[in-house]
């Protein structure tokens, strides 16, 4: 696979003994060049300032704009005031995790696993891409095409008027396939944690949040108390914070030793 090939030509030790340095040179912990750091790194800001977008963004959404009924889509709809500020910094939080994804939660686990361990090594691959095109990654990266008609907040909009238009219908279509792809990449990674060297800790906080996400989408699903837009906060907030904690992970596990000289 294309992609596979240039995260080996990443991870692997430049040939010039003089061009070596510490941060080019594989550890006993994978592969650990300051770039696979710098990306984790990435990926805990990006969640950091993706939650807290929305949630300044809520302060200037009107007094008709409720946080408990009315989703964060709401608040980038085309009708929605200063809705620039939020496609922006989605846009790029969605970038940086797809990023962190790929060019460093992905070749650091494969090498934990080592090359013996195919099985587990699919299941990395996988859960990676998986999460890549979650919500999170790719859902947020699409941002700009994913603008509700109007908000629920506005007189005479209505659920059916919010999905009349494109941007709706893949806002609608990326809110429900992204959170499953989100749900099923932790399951992945949590089987390929398992039988990695250093991860196994890793393996029952995140199965515990992927069952935590199930009810909170199944509660969001059966709209009680019309609470949609607190359900959706919750599965932002969760998602976003085991993000960051795999990211933060990644980081502590990624390790650097000397060039030889």
């Amino acid at each position: 696979m294309k992609h596979s090939s240039s995260l080996e030509t990443d991870m692997s030790v430049p040939a010039g003994g003089d061009s070596a340095t510490a941060t080019d040179v594989p550890g006993p912990g994978g592969p650990p060049t300051r770039r696979v750091r710098r990306w984790a790194r990435a990926g805990v800001a990006a969640q950091v300032v993706f939650t807290a977008s929305w949630l300044l963004a809520a302060a200037w959404q009107g007094p008709r704009y409720s946080i408990f009924a009315h989703s964060i889509s709401d608040m980038y709809a085309v009708t929605a005031p200063g809705a620039a500020f939020l496609i922006i910094v989605i846009t790029v939080c969605g970038a940086a995790t797809i990023w962190f994804t790929l060019r460093s939660l992905l070749p650091t686990l494969r090498s934990a696993l080592g090359a013996s361990s195919g099985g587990a090594r699919r299941l990395a691959v996988a859960g990676s891409w998986l999460l890549a095109l979650s919500i999170f990654g790719l859902g947020d990266l699409l941002t700009v095409t994913e603008r509700l008609d109007c908000r629920l907040a506005d007189p005479g909009c209505t659920a059916a008027m919010q999905t009349s238009n494109f941007g709706g219908k893949m806002d609608d279509f990326m809110s429900t396939t992204g959170l499953i792809l989100f749900v099923i990449a932790g399951f992945l990674l949590a089987a390929a944690m398992k039988r990695a060297a250093g991860w196994q800790s890793l393996v029952r906080p995140t199965r515990w949040v992927m069952a935590l996400m199930i009810v909170i989408l199944l509660a969001d699903g059966l709209g009680i108390g019309g609470l949609d837009g607190l359900f959706e906060r919750l599965a932002a907030l969760t998602g976003a914070a085991w993000i960051a904690f795999l990211a933060a992970a990644v980081s502590r596990r990624s390790r650097v030793t000397p060039a030889a000289s």
